[in-house]
C-alpha cells in the first residue's frame, strides 16, 4: 500500500519492513530515525552532541525500548545492546567482495557467521546502489581522522534512503570508487567492519572503515560492550622473518601486537583478524590464519556458492 506524501525511499523501506519477519512498528520507527537523522543519533550515542547531557536521563528508557528484550528458554532476558547493533571485522578482500556483488541475494540467517541473536541476515537488493557518506563517528569528533566520507551504505533500500534524506553528506558512487575507498582506508591502517543493525531490517547495511580514536563501536567494544565480532582469522608472526621493527604496532587498532624479547607476538584474545598489520609488515612476516575459535568468516562468494 502506497502512503501519500512520503519520499520514495521511505516507501521502499516500509515495503521491505513488511516483508521482514518479526519486524515491528517500533523497529520501523527506530530504523527511520536512525537512517533519517544518523548524525544526531550517533552524536548523542557517543556523548558528543550538545543534546547528550540533556537526554542522558532518558538513556535507560530508550535502551530498553530499542533493544526490545526477549526471553531465552529459561525465561531470562537474553538480548543485549550488542545483539541489536554490531559489526564483523572483514579483511580487505572480503570487504571488496561485498561491494562487487552483481546480483541480488537473500541469506536470511547467518547464525554460524554472525554470533549475535539479532541482526544477522544478508539481503542484497540493488547491490549496485552504493552511497559514500560522511562517517557519523568522525563527524561527531572535534578533530576527526580524515577523510570523512569513507562509510559505504550498500544496496537498497538503505543506500537510496540515506542519500535521499542526507544529500549534502552523501553521494552515489560506482563499485570501482567503493573499492578505491576501501583500499585507501586500508593503506591508512583503518579496519573494515560489515555492520548489521536490527532496526535496519535485521540485516547488513554498511561497511565502515574504522579507527580506534573516532569509532563509537570500537570504543564501546574496548570498554566492555562486545559490539564487534572477529573476522574468523588471527594474525600469525613468522619468527624467522620478523626483525622487531615494530612498524606494525602503530597500525594495530586493537592493541593485539606486543613486542617480545626478539620478535613480535600476537595477543590472540585481542586480535580481531582484520588484516591491517599484514600489509604493514615490510618483511612479510605476518599472515592471517583461520582460527575456528574465532568464528566463521563472512566470505560472501562462498556463501553464494552454497546457496547455488
Amino acid at each position: 500500500m502506497k502512503i501519500p506524501f512520503i519520499k520514495p525511499s521511505t516507501q521502499a523501506f516500509i515495503d521491505e519492513a513488511r516483508k521482514t519477519p518479526g519486524y515491528s512498528f517500533l523497529d520501523l520507527l527506530h530504523g527511520y530515525i536512525y537512517g533519517r537523522w544518523t548524525y544526531l543519533y550517533i552524536g548523542i550515542g557517543k556523548g558528543k552532541h550538545p543534546l547528550s547531557k540533556h537526554l542522558a536521563k532518558w538513556g535507560d528508557f530508550f535502551d530498553r525500548l530499542i533493544t526490545k528484550p526477549k526471553k531465552n528458554e529459561r525465561g531470562e532476558d537474553d538480548i543485549g545492546f550488542a545483539d541489536t547493533y554490531h559489526g564483523k571485522a572483514v579483511p580487505l578482500e572480503t570487504a571488496k567482495q561485498l561491494v562487487l556483488i552483481n546480483e541480488e541475494i537473500k541469506i536470511p540467517d547467518l547464525e554460524q557467521v554472525i554470533p549475535y541473536k539479532r541482526a544477522r541476515s544478508l539481503v542484497m537488493k540493488n547491490p549496485e546502489k552504493i552511497v559514500a557518506i560522511d562517517c557519523p563517528c568522525r563527524s561527531a569528533m572535534e578533530n576527526p581522522c580524515l577523510p570523512i566520507d569513507v562509510c559505504l551504505v550498500v544496496g537498497d533500500p538503505f543506500a537510496s534512503f540515506v542519500y535521499e534524506h542526507n544529500p549534502k553528506r552523501s553521494r552515489f558512487i560506482t563499485r570501482d570508487e567503493a573499492v578505491a575507498i576501501l583500499k585507501a582506508e586500508d593503506e591508512r591502517g583503518h579496519v573494515h567492519h560489515a555492520f548489521f543493525k536490527d532496526a535496519m531490517l535485521e540485516r547488513f547495511y554498511a561497511i565502515c572503515n574504522c579507527c580506534e580514536c573516532c569509532c563509537g563501536a570500537m570504543n564501546a567494544h574496548r570498554n566492555g560492550t562486545p559490539m564487534l565480532a572477529s573476522s574468523g582469522y588471527v594474525s600469525q608472526v613468522d619468527e624467522s622473518l620478523c626483525i622487531a621493527c615494530e612498524d606494525c604496532v602503530d597500525y594495530c587498532q586493537f592493541g593485539a601486537l606486543e613486542m617480545g624479547d626478539i620478535f613480535m607476538g600476537v595477543n590472540y584474545e585481542k586480535c580481531m583478524g582484520c588484516g591491517v598489520c599484514v600489509d604493514k609488515c615490510i618483511q612479510d612476516a605476518i599472515t592471517l590464519v583461520r582460527d575456528e575459535a574465532k568464528g566463521v568468516p563472512l566470505e560472501i562468494c562462498s556463501l553464494m556458492e552454497e546457496l547455488a
